[in-house]
């Protein structure tokens, strides 16, 4: 590249002047349109590359994803998750019982409707934590899949059945105080839930329909949710494999409802 001239002569009055200057300073004639462009120390001037805008991706179509709604808000279980907290609440007033809001209280006469309301109610933080936790993971990727009616059957079917299997077995919660059993919590249905996913999940992927799911993550909820009557005895073992024997089922007929 030329390298600019160290001086320029004034045609007016014969003056040497800077050639980054475009009028002399000396009589105010203009001896050049422009300057020349200084060279940046360390090379050549770069061009200037004009900023490019990010493209933006436009959001997925129900289609786009084999036979998952991806836009779809979760409804059906926010609504299981609400009502159970709300059931909590209520208990936190000290002006209710277990068996007034729906828990099951062995030595009562039967009342059938309460199999449906024991999976709202708990006892135990802890157990309703990682009990409702299982089902907003489960429950959203069941009701993505196939809707929030479906995921409202299994969540009834699974924890009904896992807590009439409770009563029918008469194994529960033994009050030294109180000797009346309990029957109280998601286990059932939490674990129907999951077992559902997992059936569906696995015959999607003999029929060599990958996605990539994470397997050791649903281990481990099985194995604590299965393991949580050791620390919490309202959570019923009986109620949570019976539980997930139904979801099981569930899962083998779940495809005849989805949105594909």
């Amino acid at each position: 590249m030329s390298q600019p001239d160290l001086f320029v002569v004034c045609k007016n009055c014969g003056s040497e002047v800077s050639p980054y200057v475009t009028e002399c300073p000396y009589c105010g004639q203009r001896v050049r349109k422009r300057a020349p462009k200084l060279e940046r120390p360390g090379g050549d001037a770069q061009p200037r590359v004009k900023e490019r805008r990010r493209p933006r991706l436009s959001r997925l179509r129900p289609d786009e994803i084999q036979g998952i709604a991806p836009e779809t808000r979760p409804t059906a279980t926010i609504a299981l998750i609400a009502l159970s907290l709300i059931a909590t609440l209520v208990l936190a007033t000290q002006e209710v019982a277990l068996n007034d809001v729906g828990g099951i209280v062995m030595g009562l006469d039967e009342q059938p409707w309460r199999y449906l309301t024991a999976p709202f109610v708990h006892d135990n933080l802890a157990y309703q934590f990682v009990a409702l936790l299982a089902v907003g993971v489960f429950g959203m990727l069941l009701e993505r899949r196939f809707g929030g009616p479906a995921l409202v059957l299994v969540f009834l079917a699974a924890g009904a059945a896992g807590a009439a299997a409770a009563v029918a077995a008469d194994v529960g919660t033994l009050f030294e105080s109180d000797p009346l059993y309990l029957v109280l919590g998601a286990n059932g249905s939490a674990l129907g839930m999951l077992t559902a996913w997992y059936v569906d999940d696995r015959r999607a992927a003999r029929a060599g329909e990958e996605r990539g799911s994470d397997l050791i993550g649903v281990y481990v909820f099985a194995a604590v949710l299965l393991a949580m009557p050791i620390a919490v005895p309202e959570a019923n073992v009986v109620a949570g494999v019976v539980g997930a024997l139904v979801g099981a089922l569930l899962g083998l007929l779940l495809p005849t409802l989805s949105r594909r």
